[in-house]
């Protein structure tokens, strides 16, 4: 049994929409138990969208029902009934014409799922360019009234392991980048304190006399005696 398209983000949907075991989750996303029970726990795709198989065609609400009833039963998958993504080979690829005319659709959908992912990164999933990305994004795309979000991995334009290995490293990056912020910002406040501090314990300065002011006696101090 073939395992889904995407099946960690299946397993998030599972774990978090049914009362299957781990082990039935795990047997049938191709994971390991402690891989799925990692996943409940948050240590493992944290944050990531869950992905509904009755709604992608893959299982039916009556088969998930049936095995939560059972807990030593397996889940059965429906029949496919798309294209299964290919290893993509190296070098320049051709995309049909039919593929092109849905890539704004899987772009539409990385925008909406996945915002942490870099245009560079979606360029590269789904062998675009950067200004049709942006296009998408603003909506000034010329068939912007069409596009309807759509999973990548079901279109065929790339591969569950690809889209979770760029998913993982954009949000490696994202805390990559808060940790330099956050340790800029700690260190900036620690030199205004210590600017503080001197400031502080620093002793007050008089004005210095004016060169040549002579001094003026008090009134009545005395005079010249006769």
């Amino acid at each position: 049994m073939a395992p889904p398209l995407m099946p960690k983000a299946t397993a998030v949907w599972l774990i978090e929409n049914t009362s299957l075991t781990f082990d039935q989750v795990a047997d049938y996303c191709g994971l390991h138990p402690l891989e799925v029970q990692a996943i409940a726990d948050g240590e493992v795709a944290g944050g990531m969208q869950g992905i509904n198989p009755v709604a992608q065609g893959d299982l039916t609400a009556e088969e998930i029902e049936r095995c939560q009833k059972n807990p030593n039963a397996r889940l059965k998958p429906l029949k496919p009934t798309i294209p299964q993504p290919k290893a993509r080979p190296s070098g320049a690829r051709y995309t049909p014409i039919a593929m092109r005319q849905e890539r704004p659709d899987a772009i539409a959908w990385l925008l909406k799922n996945y915002p942490e992912l870099g245009d560079g990164q979606i360029s590269r999933l789904l062998g675009t360019t950067k200004s049709t990305i942006a296009a998408v994004r603003d909506r000034s795309h010329w068939n912007a009234p069409n596009i309807k979000p759509q999973n990548p991995v079901n279109l065929g334009l790339c591969t569950s392991a690809d889209l979770e290995k760029a998913i993982a490293l954009a949000r490696t990056r994202a805390r990559n980048a808060l940790a330099r912020a956050e340790k800029l910002a700690k260190a900036a406040a620690e030199s205004e304190a210590q600017t503080a501090e001197v400031h502080a314990g620093a002793p007050e300065t008089l004005a210095p006399e004016t060169p040549g002011a002579e001094k003026t006696e008090p009134a009545g101090s005395g005079g010249t005696a006769s």
